[in-house]
């Protein structure tokens, strides 16, 4: 059984439709990606899952249990985190504090101090950083600030809206080298991302979103034998679904 459901989802924005029947799973342990051009229901599908949208129709269902509908804390709650576009972190508080914060729906005074220690060996920067304000941390340690203070949650699952948008090509490396090693270590992740080649590197399976519907669905690839991904970024994101020529 899938750890995410999300059956025939449709959300707006005022009178503006912004998905048309979306339907994808997670399994537990996987990395799966959506991909897709701005526009195309990648971070509106985060928002449906997690609350802050509520659908206009479809089921959201997370281990079993139906969520369509219910408030954000209550999904954080359930185990589903989510790490905005943006990275959304709070500049006037010290990475301590922002860590601290990202604990209080499964806080536990006794796992605490190795629930840090553990995001440390995936993040030492920050520990290096821990007194610091997060504003003055760089752009590439503000996305590891926010993808640590998700962490603190104890998530089942962890979803991470565009982590590498405007990052420099090492930082880049970086991050896409630390969604690896949460991957390694068991994690459950539905990544957006708008850099496809890089995320089909490291994702077990993707949806191709276009125009608020899944385009394609299937494994990397799968994906890249079938979908000309040049073309979707800068070309007729609808027409390239077919076999690409080896």
């Amino acid at each position: 059984m899938a750890m995410l459901t999300v059956e025939n989802l449709e959300a707006s924005y005022g009178a503006v439709k912004a998905l048309h029947g979306i339907s994808l799973e997670v399994a537990e342990g996987e990395l799966v990606a959506l991909l897709g051009v701005n526009g195309a229901g990648k971070s509106t599908t985060l928002k449906s899952i997690t609350g802050v949208l509520r659908p206009v129709k479809g089921t959201i269902t997370f281990q079993g249990e139906a969520i369509t509908n219910r408030t954000p804390e209550k999904i954080v709650r359930r185990g589903i985190s989510l790490v905005p576009e943006g990275r959304d972190i709070f500049g006037n508080l010290t990475v301590e504090e922002n860590l601290r914060l990202g604990a209080f729906s499964s806080f536990k005074r006794e796992t605490y101090r190795a629930d840090l220690e553990e995001v440390f060996e995936l993040f030492p920067i920050l520990k290096e950083r821990y007194g610091q304000h997060g504003g003055l941390l760089s752009g590439g340690e503000q996305q590891m600030l926010a993808i640590a203070r998700a962490l603190m949650a104890r998530p089942k699952l962890i979803m991470l809206d565009e982590p590498s948008l405007g990052l420099s090509p090492a930082m880049t490396d970086q991050i896409f080298a630390l969604i690896g090693a949460l991957k390694e270590r068991g994690s459950t992740i539905l990544l957006v991302e708008q850099n496809a080649e890089r995320a089909l590197e490291i994702v077990d399976r993707a949806y191709l979103l276009a125009n608020g519907e899944v385009e394609f669905a299937g494994t990397a690839d799968e994906l890249r034998r079938k979908v000309d991904i040049a073309s979707v970024y800068f070309g007729d994101e609808t027409a390239d679904v077919c076999e690409v020529e080896q």
